[in-house]
């Protein structure tokens, strides 16, 4: 089985990533030869139109697509290499999502969506609690342990799905627009929190997002344009 530990030096490389749909004898280039790498502590912001490829090259270095050409390269093997189990695996321990919508689960309070990944990685319901409690509260959700998501606000919400993103402590953690359905205001105190723990907990992470004020406080800015990757 393959290791989910990713190394310090580069968390992750993309090489070369390509992707093309067919429709019929048409086909649509989205991603054409775009490389990246994430090295560890840095934060990347990935801009670029709706519909230059963000999001697919997001699905593809998260393993949740598979590039029609082009390497993507974790823990030094070619995530092509691996079996079904161990992609599930890196995914679950190597690597925290957070997209434009919470995705919260809808019959769980705060306290219990940040609780369950960290009990399905195998830790005691003690332990996952006490760090979910201390997640939630460093977000300013220590008010709303008991509160399932449809009683908080679309910012709370979205701080949940923050904490639960990175409560296993994750090596990389990739964003789509994490605040792209909030308000400005609120964007830029969900933006913060965001930054503010993934810097302390040392990941390095990639977040796509089309607000160029939140994209210049982070280390690099990367650019999608004709289907490769530009560092501005």
């Amino acid at each position: 089985m393959a290791d989910a530990k990713i190394s310090a030096k580069n968390l992750l490389k993309a090489e070369k990533i390509s992707k093309t749909y067919s429709n019929g004898s048409e086909k649509l280039v989205v991603l054409d030869e775009a490389s990246l790498a994430i090295k560890q502590g840095e934060i990347i912001a990935l801009v670029g139109p709706s519909g230059s490829g963000k999001s697919t090259l997001l699905h593809i270095i998260g393993m949740l697509d598979t590039p029609t050409d082009g390497q993507v390269i974790v823990g030094g093997r070619d995530t092509k290499t691996l079996t079904d189990e161990e992609r599930t695996r890196v995914r679950r321990f190597a690597m925290g999502f957070v997209y434009q919508f919470h995705y919260l689960q809808p019959e769980f309070t705060a306290l219990e969506n940040v609780v369950i990944p960290q009990m399905i990685k195998g830790d005691k319901k003690s332990d996952a609690e006490k760090n979910a409690k201390s997640m939630l509260e460093s977000m300013g959700l220590g008010h709303r342990f008991e509160h399932r998501p449809a009683r908080l606000s679309g910012g709370e919400q979205q701080r949940v799905a923050i904490a639960r993103a990175l409560a296993n402590d994750p090596k990389l953690l990739i964003a789509d627009e994490p605040t792209g359905n909030l308000d400005p205001d609120t964007s830029d105190r969900v933006f913060d929190m965001l930054l503010k723990r993934t810097r302390e907990s040392g990941a390095g992470a990639l977040i796509a997002t089309h607000n160029m004020e939140l994209a210049k406080r982070m280390d690099r800015i990367l650019t999608i344009r004709n289907g490769r990757v530009y560092e501005d």
